[in-house]
C-alpha cells in the first residue's frame, strides 16, 4: 500500500480511538444517569444524545459549527488555551468521531445497566459503597457486555465517519483527511484502485467489528447454547 493510502487509515484509526475515548468519557456517565436516575429533564436528555442516529450528517456539522467554531464561547476558550482552534484541525476530527460514537456507547451502555438487579447495587448501598464505588464494582462489572458492545459499534462509526467530519474538519491531506474522505477524492480524480483498497480495509474493519459484538457481547446463555 502507498503512502496515500496508509496516512489516511492511519488518522482514521487514531481519531477514531480518541473520538471514542470521548465518548466513553460522556457517555458513561450519561447512560448511568439516565438508567438509574428519575429526573426532570430526562426524556429531553434522551432524544437529544439520540439524535445524531438520524439526523443527517451535514445538519449534525452546522450544529457542531455552531457550537465548537472560532465564533462560539467554546471555540474562544478553546484558542484562548491552546492557540488553535477546533475546527479544520485534527482537533475537529475527534470531536466528530466522538459525536458519532456517543448515541451507540450510550444506548448501549444504558440498556444494559437498567438489567442490572437494583437489589444489588441497594445492597451494596447498605454495606457502604458510595455511588462511585457502587458504578465500578457492581454496576460496571454487571453491565460490561453491553457496554463493550456500544464501545465497539461507537468505534466502527467513528471509524467511518464522513459528512461530520467534512463539515468540522475539511479535507486536509495529511491531517484531517480520514479513510472515508480519502475514498471520496480517489473517486474524483478517477483513483479507483486507491479508493477500493480503502473501501476493503473500512469494510474488513466494520466486519471485524460486528463479529466481535456477536462473539463477545451476546448473553452468556446464548454462548453456552452455541458451544
Amino acid at each position: 500500500m502507498s503512502q496515500e493510502m496508509w496516512t489516511p487509515l492511519i488518522l482514521s484509526l487514531e481519531f477514531a480511538l480518541l473520538g471514542l475515548a470521548l465518548a466513553i468519557a460522556v457517555g458513561l456517565p450519561l447512560a448511568t444517569a439516565l438508567a438509574l436516575g428519575r429526573w426532570r429533564g430526562r426524556d429531553f436528555v434522551e432524544v437529544v444524545v439520540t439524535a445524531p442516529l438520524i439526523l443527517p450528517p451535514t445538519v449534525l456539522g452546522y450544529y457542531l459549527l455552531v457550537a465548537i467554531g472560532r465564533g462560539s464561547a467554546i471555540g474562544r476558550s478553546w484558542e484562548a488555551l491552546t492557540g488553535t482552534s477546533i475546527v479544520f484541525t485534527p482537533t475537529g476530527c475527534v470531536v466528530a468521531a466522538g459525536l458519532a460514537a456517543l448515541p451507540f456507547v450510550i444506548k448501549s451502555a444504558r440498556s444494559a445497566m437498567e438489567e442490572v438487579d437494583p437489589g444489588l447495587l441497594a445492597a451494596a448501598a447498605t454495606l457502604g459503597a458510595g455511588p462511585w464505588r457502587r458504578f465500578w464494582t457492581v454496576l460496571a462489572p454487571l453491565a460490561r457486555r453491553g457496554i463493550a458492545g456500544g464501545c465497539i459499534l461507537g468505534f466502527a462509526k467513528a471509524l467511518g465517519d464522513f459528512g461530520v467530519t467534512l463539515m468540522v474538519a475539511g479535507n486536509i491531506p495529511g491531517l484531517t483527511q480520514t479513510a472515508p474522505l480519502a475514498i471520496y477524492d480517489a473517486m474524483l480524480g478517477g483513483h479507483e484502485g486507491r479508493a477500493a483498497g480503502l473501501a476493503m480495509f473500512l469494510t474488513a474493519i466494520g466486519i471485524t467489528m460486528l463479529w466481535l459484538v456477536n462473539r463477545w457481547v451476546r448473553p452468556q446463555r446464548q454462548r453456552e447454547a452455541a458451544t
